[in-house]
């Protein structure tokens, strides 16, 4: 008998498929299925463009009196005298914008960003009427007069209540109104995402303006109380799973039994969603139950079987996906994460380690670009002008291991050499034990560097370090799988934690833990926000110690 899997597409739709041995021959076996494209094991051959997505060059005629339209119907929307109702105009200013293509999107939101703004004549004039009213009420007054009303007072208060409606453009109306109709949320966060793609070719004032407005909106609108905590499981909608697997943006997904498995035994992925966005997970994160804290981003994603939940004693965070471009600049991430250490918490008391498993991103461009500056720095004859940009990045028995392992007839210097085998795409060095041993040191040291000590305006280089210690977790250690036998014992050393040809362009394969503590979260906050302090385990500042030694040395 034939088996008879149905799987719900997106859209309500259903697609049946044979699960057994048929007519059409024997069921595709796990690893055949593992190697198919995973939106055609839905039936699917591709994943369909966002419904956001601008159409195809229209005529251009049409085009000019479309934008026209959606000009009009912006302003009818801003002048709609009932706006707790669903409106027509709203709905047909939805669909019109969205008919547009990519340059008359940016040509519409310059629109509403310079027609739409602050009335800025009844501005000018409701500040000259403020300023008089404070020079006729310019006498000190005592508490006691302050308990009965004057008339200038009332004129001060209605003036100001004036000048704070004034202040407010009327692009933010059109935001709030758009808010309450069916979908309106959803076309704002798109539109935002419109707008930042409009910003990179046009730094206009208007459009920074109506990107600021837009993001406060958003700040109030998404706030924690108002999104719901929801656990994906494999018995979601496959509409749902299909958008985790597009979405994820960390460790793609590459098969049907990779998205199972990270949604099964040993495992957790939790969302944020919005009631005005049902279907649509604003920011979701994976996690892995471990024994211990796993340091090798391959074996939590493809090691064999998963932890037995009952033994796990770890919370390993491996990836966070905040999906909708729109929502850039908007703290969802940490809120999730806090969230789901509470309710693990609940859930499993005897798991006591709730830890990120997380990318460095930024770390291989800031090496390169430093290796890059040394050798320009050693090449150039001009010392003296080359002084400020000199500094000493290689230790001598690190130069001398890196000396050893050039070929016969390279004559390149340790950090030229550095920066060539480092820059290869191909990533030979990885597969080299000579090399990994002798680029191991001076990697970590350096890397530890990059994360505790390099600053942009004061905030951490790297954007996932600045997205952590903000949310008051430690710097823990860098976390590998490489294993190496020392004079001692067998130790698991802070190497090369993710292989993958994207960890190693990235990183050079490292990884770094951040430990959740919830009794130190608001401690380490303050003292990262107030005093620029990145919380550090003792095993991470080694590193710093052991560079600050040898250079006194």
């Amino acid at each position: 008998m034939r088996g008879i899997m149905r799987i719900r597409l997106g859209g309500g739709r259903f697609r049946a498929t044979a699960t057994a041995a048929g007519a059409s021959g024997a069921a595709p076996n796990k690893s055949e299925l593992g190697k198919q494209p995973f939106m055609a094991q839905f039936g699917q051959g591709s994943v369909e463009p966002p419904s956001n997505s601008a159409p195809a060059m229209l005529d251009p005629r049409h085009s000019e009196r479309l934008l026209k339209k959606v000009s009009m119907l912006m302003h009818e929307a801003v002048h709609m005298r009932n706006s707790s109702l669903p409106n027509a105009t709203l709905r047909q200013l939805r669909e019109d914008y969205l008919m547009l293509n990519m340059d008359y999107r940016q040509r519409a939101l310059i629109v509403l960003g310079t027609q739409f703004g602050v009335d800025r004549k009844r501005l000018k004039g409701l500040m000259q009427h403020y300023m008089t009213l404070n020079s006729v009420g310019n006498t000190e007054e005592t508490i006691e007069d302050k308990t009965s009303d004057s008339g200038i007072d009332a004129a001060h208060y209605r003036t100001e209540r004036d000048l704070r409606a004034a202040l407010v453009p009327l692009s933010s109306r059109l935001f709030e109104q758009m808010n309450g109709q069916v979908g309106g949320l959803k076309f704002l966060v798109d539109l935002r995402a419109d707008l930042k793609t409009a910003l990179l070719k046009n730094n206009l004032a208007s459009l920074r303006a109506l990107d600021s407005d837009l993001q406060g909106l958003f700040a109030t609108w998404l706030s924690p109380a108002c999104l719901e905590l929801h656990r994906i499981t494999w018995n979601d909608a496959a509409c749902l799973l299909e958008k985790i697997v597009t979405y994820e943006a960390v460790h793609p997904i590459t098969n049907l039994y990779d998205l199972k498995r990270r949604l099964g035994t040993g495992r957790r992925c939790f969302g944020y969603f919005h009631p005005a966005m049902p279907g649509e997970p604003l920011v979701f994160i994976e996690v892995a139950l471990t024994k211990g804290i796993e340091g090798s981003a391959q074996k939590v994603l493809f090691g064999e079987p998963p932890c037995d939940e009952a033994v796990a004693d770890c919370a390993l965070f491996y990836s966070i996906t905040s999906t909708q471009p729109g929502l850039k600049g908007i703290e969802l991430g940490n809120f999730l994460i806090k969230r789901v250490v509470h309710l693990l918490r609940q859930e499993m008391p005897e798991v006591q380690n709730f830890v990120t498993l997380s990318p460095i991103p930024g770390f291989m461009h800031w090496l390169l670009a430093k290796l890059a500056t040394q050798c320009h720095v050693q090449k150039s004859g001009d010392k003296s002008a080359n002084s400020k940009l000199s500094e000493k990045l290689l230790f001598p028995e690190e130069e001398v291991k890196l000396e050893a392992c050039r070929d016969e007839g390279n004559s390149k210097g340790p950090v030229e050499f550095m920066y060539d085998v480092l820059s290869s795409a191909e990533h030979e060095w990885a597969s080299s034990e000579k090399l990994l041993e002798a680029l191991r040191p001076p990697l970590l040291r350096l890397c530890a560097r990059y994360i505790l000590q390099e600053k942009k305006r004061g905030a951490a280089l790297d954007p996932v370090t600045n997205f952590h210690v903000r949310n008051g977790a430690v710097c823990f250690i860098l976390t590998p799988s490489y294993r190496c036998c020392s004079s001692k014992s067998v130790e698991q050393l802070n190497w090369m934690g993710d292989t993958s040809s994207k960890g190693l362009a990235a990183s050079a394969g490292l990884m770094v833990n951040y430990r959740y503590r919830l009794e130190d979260i608001e401690a380490n906050n303050q003292a990262y926000l107030n005093r620029r302090v990145v919380a550090a385990s003792p095993a991470m500042l080694a590193y710093l110690q052991q560079s600050r030694s040898d250079t006194q040395q």
